[in-house]
């Protein structure tokens, strides 16, 4: 019984922090290119009173034996990194990626992190910002007398200027994506920085190399759909629930057993 109180305690914290995951993926429904997360979790050691397999004889063997769980734990919240919907903005400094592929930041200490985010702007030097005043990388910087801003699906940056007839390329946007995406430590900010769990960067154009096409004007809002989390939370209360009762109910066989009379 005593096992039974600490499996049920390892069952209600472990729920309580799917609800934590679940709570975090419902604050974020709005989030610009936001992935939910899922909580994953493994059973802890067993306590074996009877090996499996163990002989009884010189022709036969035990073929189940004893093993008593002692309840669970968290060992991950990976990242689902299915592609969220398109939003049309007709903002022509809003882009999406449509399949593999993060748009490259540099932070002001020089790191490059990594962001499916397509919300830029311009800073007062005309250079494409995030809106926490993060350079994209490679570097862009939009003339001031720009009239059309067009981006390409390749991530070519053409602008038009006043007495252009046709267009003028001034940069190029590359994206970089990783073998195991799950693996980038997310900094917040939309931002995820590399991890050697991750790997290494792949870089190139857009449209190349395994990476997605751009799309210019939308915005790729957050992958996490309401009705799932909510039906997560009602099964993770439920969990909770029924993990207390098991506390509970191991507490009073205790009580039953130390209210014995001779």
């Amino acid at each position: 019984m005593i096992r039974a109180l600490w499996s049920g305690a390892t069952g209600m914290i472990a729920q309580q922090s799917n609800l934590d995951v679940i709570s975090n993926n419902l604050a974020n429904v709005n989030t610009t290119g936001y992935k939910k997360m899922r909580a994953e979790f493994e059973d802890l050691m067993y306590q074996v009173a009877r090996e499996p397999g163990a002989p009884v004889e010189p022709d036969s063997m035990i073929p189940t034996g004893i093993q008593v769980g002692l309840g669970t734990r968290l060992v991950g919240t990976g990242r689902i990194m299915s592609p969220g919907n398109l939003q049309v903005t007709d903002n022509p400094l809003d882009i999406s990626i449509e399949g593999d592929g993060f748009f490259q930041v540099t932070l002001p200490d020089g790191t490059i992190a990594y962001t499916r985010d397509g919300s830029w702007h311009l800073d007062g030097d005309g250079q494409i910002v995030t809106s926490d005043g993060y350079l994209l990388e490679p570097q862009i910087t939009i003339p001031e007398d720009t009239v059309e801003l067009t981006i390409s699906p390749t991530g070519e940056v053409y602008v038009r200027q006043p007495g252009d007839v046709e267009p003028n390329q001034i940069g190029q946007i590359e994206l970089a994506r990783f073998v195991n995406p799950q693996g980038l430590r997310a900094m917040g900010k939309n931002l995820f920085l590399e991890t050697p769990a991750s790997g290494f960067p792949i870089l190139g154009q857009p449209g190349e190399e395994g990476l997605g096409t751009l799309h210019q004007g939308t915005l790729e809002m957050s992958n996490v759909q309401v009705v799932e989390e909510m039906v997560a939370m009602i099964v993770t209360q439920r969990a909770y629930e029924a993990n207390s009762k098991t506390i509970q109910t191991a507490d009073e066989l205790l009580q039953i057993a130390n209210n014995l009379r001779r």
